[in-house]
Formats: C-alpha cells, sequence, structure tokens
C-alpha cells in the first residue's frame, strides 16, 4: 500500500518518495525514527490506525503521543480485518471456535502481528466479549503469525483482508467473520462479525493514513495531501489499492488526527477495561 502510495504521489509532484521499511516494536521504531528527523518536509509516514489508536496506550509510560507528535497529512484508505483459521480442523463458524476454546487448558491460542495491532485486539475484545478463555501469542509482524497459523501452531488469528484473501481462495484458511459492517466484495460469503454470533461494536475497519512530524511547514503537507487526493482518480492506483481490499478515502490534512481522536475513544476505555497496558 504504502508503495503504490509513493509512487503516484511521487510522479504527481514530479520528485521521487523512497520508500524505507522500518520494522520492529508494531512501528514503535520507524515512529521513532520520523521523530528523530528534521520537521523539514522531507520525510513523512505511512502509519496504521493500531500505532495512532492503540500502540501507545497499551505501554503505561506512552512511548510517543500520537496526538502532539505528529501532524496530519491525509487518509489513505481502510480494510477490514477478518478472523480465520487454518482449514482441515473443523472449524467453521464461531460456534467451532467456541467448542475449541473451551475445550482445552489454556483456551484458544491464537495469534497476532504484535501487542497492541488492532489484530490482538479485535480478538481479545471478541474472546472476553464470548467469554472464551483465551492466551494471546504475539508474533513480529504477521507474516510470521501466518506462518505459524496454517502450521497449525497457533488456532486462529485476525489478519489484514489483502493477507487472509489469497490463503483463503486457495483453501488453506478458513475465514469465520470479517470486522466490518458489511460484508466485503472481496470475500463475500464471509458473514459480519455481528452477522456471525459476535458483538457489533466490533465492526471496526482498519485505517492507514499518513503523517509528518509537528512542526512540519503546511505547503509540504498540503502539496502531499493534494497528491493523495489526485491518486483517487488515477485508475491504475485506483486499481491495485482495489485489489487490495482497500477502501480510497479522500481527506484533508485535519481528518487524520480526527479519525485518530475517535477510534481513541473507543479503543482506549477497552484497553483499560481488558487490562492490557503493561511497561
Amino acid at each position: 500500500m504504502t508503495r503504490a502510495w509513493g509512487e503516484c504521489t511521487g510522479r504527481l509532484m514530479g520528485r521521487p518518495v523512497v520508500v524505507q521499511n522500518k520494522a520492529g516494536a508494531n512501528g514503535i521504531l520507524a515512529i521513532n525514527y520520523l521523530k528523530g528527523q528534521p520537521a523539514d518536509g522531507s520525510f513523512a509516514m505511512t502509519i496504521g490506525m493500531s500505532q495512532m489508536t492503540i500502540t501507545p496506550y497499551v505501554h503505561s509510560q506512552m512511548p510517543y503521543d500520537p496526538l502532539k507528535d505528529f501532524a496530519g497529512v491525509a487518509m489513505i484508505g481502510s480494510s477490514p480485518l477478518v478472523l480465520v483459521v487454518p482449514a482441515g480442523v473443523g472449524v467453521n463458524k464461531l460456534a467451532d471456535l467456541e467448542k475449541v476454546a473451551k475445550s482445552q487448558a489454556g483456551g484458544l491460542n491464537f495469534g497476532s502481528p504484535g501487542k497492541g495491532s488492532p489484530a490482538h485486539l479485535l480478538t481479545t475484545a471478541l474472546t472476553d466479549a464470548m467469554h472464551w478463555p483465551a492466551t494471546h501469542v504475539p508474533f513480529v509482524g504477521e507474516s510470521a503469525g501466518l506462518t505459524a497459523l496454517m502450521g497449525q501452531q497457533i488456532q486462529a488469528m485476525t489478519l489484514v483482508l489483502n493477507t487472509a484473501a489469497p490463503q483463503v481462495k486457495a483453501g488453506k484458511l478458513v475465514p469465520l467473520a470479517i470486522f466490518a459492517g458489511q460484508r466485503s466484495p472481496v470475500l463475500p460469503d464471509v458473514p459480519t462479525i455481528a452477522e456471525a454470533g459476535g458483538p457489533a461494536v466490533l465492526a471496526r475497519p482498519s485505517w492507514i493514513a499518513v503523517v509528518a512530524k509537528k512542526g512540519t511547514p503546511p505547503e509540504v503537507i498540503k502539496a502531499l495531501n493534494d497528491a493523495t487526493n489526485q491518486c483517487y482518480s488515477d485508475p491504475v492506483y485506483a486499481n491495485s489499492m482495489d485489489k487490495m481490499g482497500v477502501t480510497l478515502m479522500r481527506s484533508q490534512p485535519a481528518d487524520v488526527l480526527g479519525f485518530a481522536e475517535r477510534d481513541i475513544a473507543v479503543w482506549k476505555p477497552l484497553i483499560d477495561k481488558l487490562g492490557l497496558a503493561t511497561q
């Protein structure tokens, strides 16, 4: 998603956009890198709902403040997450997964791309609401968790749609529910979380945005925002995002922190209720 955005905006602005991967600690390493750069308009970051609304609040000492450390640039798009299990284990709906959770010591073993990820919080909230015993198994990134899931080292995982869909269509994973208010055309036979028998409040798709370091010149932010919105009408860009199951979002720079504030109001109380904040 980031590379597609960088190629399109760079072409429209007539300057290269170089993508640097800074993996680790569920985005904290990348955020610290951005915070360490000058706020001169040379650096920006694509950032997920997780890092903007969940990750800082699962630490008793916040590693950063998304509402104070960043300047919003643009929303890129949203994509639902889907709860999946390995194929061939006899689990085809949420009721089947409940039986698994209640039949073994430690409950359901579910994976996530890391503590504080939307997948972690959504699945934890689901097991809590359904009163299932469960054990969270964090991985360093989604790919590592997916490998463990297909190897049946864990029993369930919530994945972003474009990660899950190819494996579902290949018959390697079974989707149980999409955490969204409506079904996805990418996997039209998969029920929403409410249709599957889960809490409707968990119909919260993930989103990705672009931010810059606080203090970045407004004219740079406006140029990036304008280019992002122009990409919305680029058929190649739109098609590539559609294939990834991303719904594009036109926006103004202020919308980024607005979306963050909206979701923080939901996730932070849930984090506090479930006692997920640790050192």
